[in-house]
């Protein structure tokens, strides 16, 4: 039955169907059916996905997929965001960009994510692609101005250049300039990460001026306050904007200019940048406020009330970022205005004071969940938790898919009790049957490793902290957790029987991090002849672990399956399995 159905359509008509299927997940599973589908759909694949950049090289990749428009990489392990992950470990896109330059003279689209881009990069990607449309460069690093001088000025048809959170070296403040004076297509530019120094005006005045397509537009510090309304004059068709900054001395004229350009956004539904606000100026945005969709202020150092002043005039909110400025009285304001809200990120503001320099708690959240019933997503920080307020919100919102805590004190207990938090988070997995990210802080024991691998049968991202008494919550995660494909752990006293009972468990998963553990070099070993088909890497930046016993533990693991082997760019500071065994087993997968 099943082949007959597959030749029951021409190829064309296939293709056309395998076309509206979007999910890299669908795709995947299409391609298994049988041998004629597997073969149309790798001629019809447009779009790639690759969670880690050294699963997969590009060759197998070109040859799976000849006719990809658009690529989207990852590189280095989440918790390089924490610092957790040293300088020069990898993740160089250089290798990438070398081979589909030779392959894909096609490509439009390059996304990429925690990854090195050197300035020879851009510029092998802005003379290989003649019809290139797409580049986003998010927490990547490696990179100058002169790098985005030659994408501005060999890539004509570029529609979208997204720096978020990058880090870029500024060797010419003028690239903008580099952006032919014929060039209209752009339609998203955000250049919020650069310094203050690393934006001509004039350019940026020019540019946006003749791109009436253009959507988004995510300023830096280096705009001023008093040039915002100039920007948004010419640009009147945006969707998102961040601002540059919004401070300065109250000057009636600069405030009426400003309320009138933002009254004439008509089609804003997005907000974020506001460095250094000064409060004076906030009632120009008043107008659009109740059109907006998405608010970032996880920025703005204003206090409560300018905040609940705000977010009340946004009914139709659905996303919102902001510093712990916002105080349970300003949650409990956003509870009671913004019903349609979905997420929810509130960020610390001094997470290192000894002391809370704020008010803020989890009756703020508890507020939210009972006020907001499309709740879907939370990242909150905080200095106190209760096992009683955690079951709260997970009784309030079983809809969840997004739950990360993080209590700014490790192993912080209950207040109230002064019990680990087991129990809370234990009600969050068994309410929330959706759940697919979870991170986990405060006074927990392996119960509630118990209770995540019993309950959280969706979970696909977990984080682990100072958590934990032994083997068995390491080993209640890997053996309950089916659907899981990332775990990230750290200051956790989880070892070698759990790592090597679990040994299968790995190769279903993209990645497992595990940094001052009790894992050992002599278990690292074992599980990487074991099984073949995982990257098992040793970090240790202190000295070579094979020059202590093989019983001590490691500093930090990176453990990934791959079909390419092992990576042949490692540093000093990383070991894995003896090359002889790396080189055998690259022959065999090639």
């Amino acid at each position: 039955m099943q082949k007959k159905l597959a030749y029951s359509f021409p190829d064309e008509v296939l293709e056309q169907v395998f076309s509206f299927i979007q999910s890299d997940k669908d795709r995947n599973a299409v391609s298994v059916v049988c041998k004629s589908w597997y073969e149309i759909e790798r001629w019809c694949r447009r779009k790639i996905f690759v969670g880690n950049c050294y699963a997969v090289s590009p060759r197998i990749v070109i040859r799976r997929f000849p006719e990809v428009r658009s690529v989207e990489l990852k590189g280095k392990p989440h918790f390089a965001d924490f610092n957790l992950v040293p300088d020069g470990w990898g993740g160089y896109v250089m290798p990438w960009i070398v081979e589909m330059a030779g392959a894909y003279p096609w490509l439009e689209e390059i996304r990429l994510k925690r990854m090195v881009v050197t300035d020879e990069s851009l510029e092998l990607i802005a003379k290989s692609f003649t019809n290139f449309k797409v580049l986003v460069l998010s927490s990547c690093e490696g990179f100058s101005t002169d790098g985005l001088a030659a994408i501005a000025a060999s890539c004509k048809n570029l529609r979208e250049l997204d720096l978020r959170e990058s880090e870029v070296d500024d060797l010419s403040g003028h690239w903008l300039s580099h952006f032919p004076e014929t060039y209209t297509s752009l339609e998203s530019l955000n250049i919020s990460c650069l310094g203050s120094d690393e934006v001509s005006f004039s350019a940026l005045e020019r540019l946006v001026g003749r791109c009436p397509n253009l959507r988004t537009l995510r300023l830096n510090r280096a705009v001023p306050l008093d040039k915002i309304a100039n920007i948004l004059r010419r640009a009147p068709q945006l969707v998102e904007f961040g601002t540059g900054t919004y401070a300065g001395d109250l000057r009636p004229d600069v405030l009426s200019s400003l309320a009138g350009a933002f009254s004439n956004c008509k089609e804003l539904r997005s907000l974020s940048g506001f460095w250094d606000v000064a409060p004076a100026y906030l009632p120009a945005i008043y107008s659009v406020c109740s059109r907006l969709m998405s608010l970032n202020l996880s920025y703005v150092t204003i206090q409560s009330p300018d905040l609940i002043k705000l977010v009340s005039h946004c009914p139709s909110l659905q996303r919102l970022l902001v510093l712990d400025y916002i105080e349970d009285s300003g949650l409990e304001a956003l509870a009671s205005s913004c019903k349609d809200l979905q997420e929810l990120r509130v960020f610390p503001s001094d997470p290192f004071g000894v002391e809370p320099n704020v008010s803020l708690t989890e009756q703020g959240l508890v507020a939210v969940s009972l006020g907001c019933p499309n709740l879907q997503s939370v990242l909150y920080f905080c200095r106190r938790m209760s096992n009683a307020a955690l079951v709260t919100i997970a009784q309030n919102r079983p809809n969840m898919t997004r739950f990360r805590l993080c209590i700014i004190e490790p192993r912080t207990a209950d207040y109230l009790t002064h019990e680990p938090l087991d129990v809370g988070f234990g009600a969050i997995v068994e309410h929330c049957k959706d759940l697919r990210r979870l991170s986990l802080s405060g006074l927990l024991t392996d119960r509630v490793f118990e209770y995540i691998g019993t309950f959280a049968k969706k979970l696909e991202m977990l984080s682990v902290a100072f958590a934990g008494d032994s083997d068995l919550g390491l080993h209640h995660m890997l053996s309950g957790c089916e659907s899981l494909r990332k775990l990230e752990i750290r200051d956790c006293p989880f070892g070698d029987k759990a790592l090597l009972a679990n040994a299968a468990k790995l190769e279903t998963m993209r990645s497992l991090w595990m940094s001052s553990c009790s894992v050992s070099f002599g278990a690292c070993k074992m599980l990487g002849q074991k099984m073949p088909r995982l990257n098992v890497e040793v970090i240790d930046e202190r000295e070579p672990p094979d020059s202590r016993p093989e019983s001590c533990p490691v500093d930090k693991i990176y453990i990934y399956r791959s079909v390419a082997g092992p990576r042949f760019d490692m540093p000093p500071f990383v070991w894995t399995k003896d090359e002889d065994s790396a080189l055998r087993l690259l022959r065999d997968l090639l």
